[in-house]
């Protein structure tokens, strides 16, 4: 059965390098009643796969950590799999590493690696060392404190003297010296844990942190182009200043003129939808009053078109919107996916009596997440407050009228203030 594809929206930001912690692959096999050494096997075969998924959309370098300078305290059984399981890996993979012209790199000691593994590595690492297209990291033997250590001791061997000690310098002596990528953009791990464990401590300055709940051997192409677009939607400060001036909008104005144009009857009497729209977009955005006229009138085409249930068409309208609006708002958000999202939202709010709120909430984190281009994680209390408006919007169309319109009010302007809060 071929790998499957990953797929990944229009627009995604690819990172140069990810690293990945494959944790919990005993437990995956104690799960199933299974011996531990079954679940490093299952995990080194899914490590091949998300490696060759990762190349095919452009990832540069990929780095997997397989064994810890802590993991000898394991059983003499147990490590001795885990080094052989390495020798077949490199064997299984070497062919394929040429054809796609990837250098395969050991990081960490050799001093302890058995005989017939480190000779493997040697002969693989003398095979590839030529080629540039891709990377592919293997830590054995690895800790952040023992390469930073060994590279001190590099330089002391080599007389290096104080005035010429610099960062750039410093880098020649880690295990990482002399790729073109060798900070990581995404670090990914698995089972639960929310640690770093000190892997590649200096390159991992500015990494951005994906903590996957299932097991590695679990953790699928699908869960990896979950992580690349997480990773995506994030703003990277790297210290420096990341401020959105166009978010100067009031949470409690904001919100009312939001939920009067979802009751439409509410609207103050002589003032068009289109107009009382165009309001509430320049009041949000933050752009000119002639961009929000034009804006208004395709939320108001949506809008409508979204209340007859033409989702298709209410789909390609909100694209238009948020075409204007990204150009204005210099925003990075995909303006098909975010018109995805949102219409998506509306249509789950109308296609239940009660719109049920753990799926409104999944669909409100993407479209937040997108749209802002913060992590899932830094999205989920905005995103939150947003279904229980869109919800509290349900119930009031059903007939319950003026305390679920207030609630809603009340949701969205808490929404907004959580999102000025994160974002702003």
């Amino acid at each position: 059965m071929p790998d499957p594809k990953l797929v990944l929206p229009k627009g995604t930001l690819i990172p140069h390098h990810i690293a990945i912690i494959p944790d919990g692959n005993r437990r995956w096999a104690r799960a199933r009643g299974q011996y531990t050494l079954q679940g490093h096997k299952a995990g080194f075969e899914q490590a091949v796969k998300l490696g060759r998924a990762a190349r095919k959309i452009g990832v540069h370098t990929f780095t997997l950590w397989g064994f810890s300078t802590e993991n000898w305290d394991r059983s003499p059984q147990e490590v001795n799999y885990i080094m052989k399981l390495y020798v077949r890996l490199i064997d299984d993979y070497l062919k394929e590493a040429e054809e796609d012209q990837v250098r395969l790199i050991h990081l960490g000691r050799k001093d302890r690696i058995p005989k017939f593994l480190l000779e493997k590595i040697t002969y693989a690492e003398e095979k590839t060392k030529h080629y540039k297209k891709f990377v592919a990291n293997l830590a054995i033997d690895y800790g952040g404190h023992d390469e930073i250590i060994r590279g001190v001791k590099k330089m002391i061997h080599d007389g290096v003297s104080e005035a010429e000690i610099d960062k750039k310098l410093f880098e020649k002596y880690l295990d990482t010296k002399n790729q073109p990528y060798p900070y990581v953009d995404l670090l990914i791990r698995t089972s639960g844990e929310q640690r770093t464990s000190g892997l590649l401590l200096w390159q991992m300055e500015y990494a951005e942190m994906y903590w996957e709940e299932g097991h590695f051997p679990d953790f699928s192409v699908e869960k990896l182009g979950n992580a690349i677009v997480d990773y995506s939607r994030r703003r990277r400060r790297f210290g420096g200043n990341d401020s959105m001036e166009h978010l100067k909008f009031k949470p409690q104005v904001i919100a009312k003129l939001e939920v009067n144009w979802w009751r439409l009857s509410h609207i103050p009497e002589g003032t068009k939808f289109k107009d009382y729209a165009m309001n509430h977009i320049k009041e949000q955005w933050g752009i000119s009053k002639s961009l929000a006229k034009e804006a208004a009138v395709l939320m108001a085409q949506a809008f409508v078109e979204g209340e007859g249930k033409k989702w298709k068409k209410a789909q390609r309208t909100m694209k238009e919107f948020y075409d204007l609006i990204k150009s204005e708002a210099k925003l990075a958000f995909e303006p098909a996916l975010a018109a995805k999202l949102q219409v998506n939202l509306w249509e789950k709010a109308q296609s239940q009596e009660t719109a049920n709120l753990t799926d409104l909430d999944i669909t409100s984190r993407q479209l937040v997440s997108e749209v802002y281009r913060i992590s899932d994680l830094q999205a989920a209390k905005a995103a939150h407050l947003m279904s229980l408006a869109t919800l509290e919007r349900s119930l009031a169309k059903t007939g319950y009228n003026d305390p679920h319109w207030q609630k809603a009010e009340d949701y969205l302007e808490k929404y907004y203030a959580a999102l000025k809060d994160r974002v702003a």
